[in-house]
């Protein structure tokens, strides 16, 4: 069963986060992950949000999208995002 990736990202310099995304997608296409939304301005419902964007991707199942997230070529190029960016990032889906 699916599991999704979900990050709010608030970009504080966007020199260091472009480098992660000039990379990303070459490393993220191995995993069979699928991006499903990309939100600069999502409708807030309840609360508040306090981001730049909302990240949304689905992946086969748990162990690949923690295949993706442990790899050796993901956490080469992550590190460009967390300087970059504040983030906070969960996993949603069945547990494994």
């Amino acid at each position: 069963m699916s599991a999704y990736f979900i990050a709010n990202i608030f970009i504080h310099n966007e020199a260091e986060y472009q480098k992660y995304l000039g990379r990303v997608d070459e490393v993220f296409e191995e995993f069979n992950g699928k991006y499903l939304a990309v939100d600069k301005g999502p409708e807030v419902l309840e609360g508040e949000w306090n981001y730049s964007r909302a990240v949304l991707i689905e992946f086969p199942d748990r162990e690949s999208l923690k295949a993706w997230y442990y790899s050796d070529a993901y956490q080469e190029i992550v590190r460009h995002r967390l300087n970059g960016a504040a983030c906070d990032t969960i996993i949603v889906g069945p547990s494994a």
